[in-house]
């Protein structure tokens, strides 16, 4: 019974002692959790283009991938990389593909949130189709002629009328028609048109039509090197002699295109977690070799129309994030939420635990210490101004004294420090006697032995 008197003692002075720390912990937590990023939403809204187009088809094998790790990816079709970019500044849209150099500056800037970029998924080849006899190798050949510049809104618009311009070919020209895809292809065919600008994978219908259609062309940049000075967001790429057809000799010759990229946008708002898991969708989609890209080449930051995202610039650097390696994804979205309120309590809590074992026996010791200011209170009033008539005053005190420290409850660990207490009392009582001799007789039996 006294053991477990003696543990619950020990207890309630460990309790003492912990509550401090817990309360210290607790608002180091409030304050952590403060800094701990959101759980992600599980759905995202992904613009596109058409439904025939390379980036409605992308969209559809992320949407696969994201499904697997629990986040729904609604698809959405667009015009263009124009209204892709719009509706990802307006929030219709978490993420968006858009072409490179067809950003919309002053939305951006208006934005109350900015554009950044996941990088670069494929290259989208500058087509310009053409009819006639004639070899054009310049783009100012265009000219008076009829030429298909893409629709209203579209990034192929964009683009094209950039390099139209550059050639001092007005965007307000008359000849220049809002006509794009297989429109613009079957226009071409029958010679409704001279021109089409196309900005389309070499796999795309409307390209492969093209290329085997009886006289069409494809117009080879002579002047390449200039374009990727002035447009820094285009790239030389050459379509082989032969590769459309061989039998045929299609393309008869080596044909130079300037090629953009397509990149995935977003707001500088999209959770990290989401943001890590899209790059790795684009890896395991875009990141397989092709007619013009080498395996591993994208995704990558070729494009800097826009900033690259800081989780972008991680991934490329170092990879996957370390958790989302060998966990499932909302596990490892959970650990890293964790984490970043455990790491600074572990910080915290290191000293506060290496200091618990002072502060718990200075608790302990302070009760103690008590008695120990009451007995050198006494012992400097006999030594200083010693009194024979209050010699029962100071038996009293004495004997107060020894009963708060003999009634005293501490932890085992500590009750030597009471016997030595009692000890230092007996000493005081045996000087108080020696002082009053007449009063021997009054003394405990052990004080009259010595």
């Amino acid at each position: 019974m006294a053991y477990l008197r003696a543990r619950l003692v020990a207890l309630r002075y460990l309790l003492a002692t912990a509550w401090p720390i817990v309360l210290i912990t607790t608002i180091g937590l409030v304050v952590a959790y403060q800094f701990v990023a959101p759980e992600p939403p599980d759905r995202l809204i992904l613009t596109t283009g058409n439904e025939s187009g390379a980036y409605h088809a992308y969209a559809q094998r992320y949407a696969r991938l994201l499904a697997a790790k629990g986040i729904r990816l609604d698809i959405r079709t667009s015009p263009g990389s124009l209204e892709n970019l719009r509706r990802v500044v307006s929030g219709e849209a978490d993420v968006g593909f858009a072409q490179a150099g067809s950003s919309a500056p002053a939305a951006e800037e208006s934005a109350p949130t900015r554009l950044r970029s996941l990088g670069s998924v494929s290259y989208e080849p500058v087509w310009v189709f053409y009819r006639g006899e004639r070899t054009i190798d310049k783009l100012y050949q265009l000219s008076g002629l009829r030429v298909a510049v893409g629709e209203e809104g579209s990034g192929i618009r964009g683009l094209a009328l950039q390099l139209l311009e550059a050639n001092d070919i007005k965007p307000d020209d008359p000849h220049l028609l809002p006509l794009a895809g297989l429109n613009a292809a079957e226009a071409l065919q029958q010679s409704q048109i001279d021109a089409a600008f196309i900005v389309a994978a070499q796999e795309a219908p409307v390209v492969q039509v093209l290329l085997r259609s009886p006289g069409v062309r494809v117009l080879s940049f002579s002047q390449v090197e200039a374009y990727l000075r002035r447009f820094p967001f285009l790239s030389r790429i050459v379509l082989p002699r032969g590769v459309v057809d061989l039998v045929r000799d299609v393309p008869p010759a080596d044909t130079v295109l300037l090629a953009t990229t397509a990149n995935v946008v977003v707001r500088d708002d999209l959770h990290p977690a989401l943001a890590a898991l899209l790059l790795q969708a684009m890896t395991e989609v875009n990141g397989q070799g092709g007619f013009f890209q080498r395996a591993g080449e994208f995704p990558s930051a070729k494009d800097q129309t826009l900033p690259l995202a800081d989780e972008a610039k991680r991934y490329y650097q170092s990879g996957p994030p370390f958790l989302q390696r060998y966990l499932p994804f909302w596990l490892a979205v959970l650990a890293e939420r964790l984490v970043v309120m455990i790491l600074p309590l572990l910080m915290l809590l290191l000293p506060l635990l290496k200091f618990a074992p002072t502060l718990y026996s200075w608790r302990v010791r302070s009760k103690i210490f008590r008695c120990y200011g009451d007995l050198k209170f006494l012992e400097n009033d006999l030594r200083q101004h010693f009194d024979a008539n209050r010699f029962q005053e100071y038996v009293h005190r004495l004997d107060c004294i020894e009963e708060d420290a003999s009634t005293r409850h501490v932890p085992l660990a500590f009750t030597d420090q009471l016997y030595i207490l009692r000890e230092h009392i007996n000493l005081v009582r045996g000087k108080l006697f020696s002082l009053s001799p007449g009063e021997s007789e009054l003394a405990p039996s052990h004080d009259k032995e010595k």
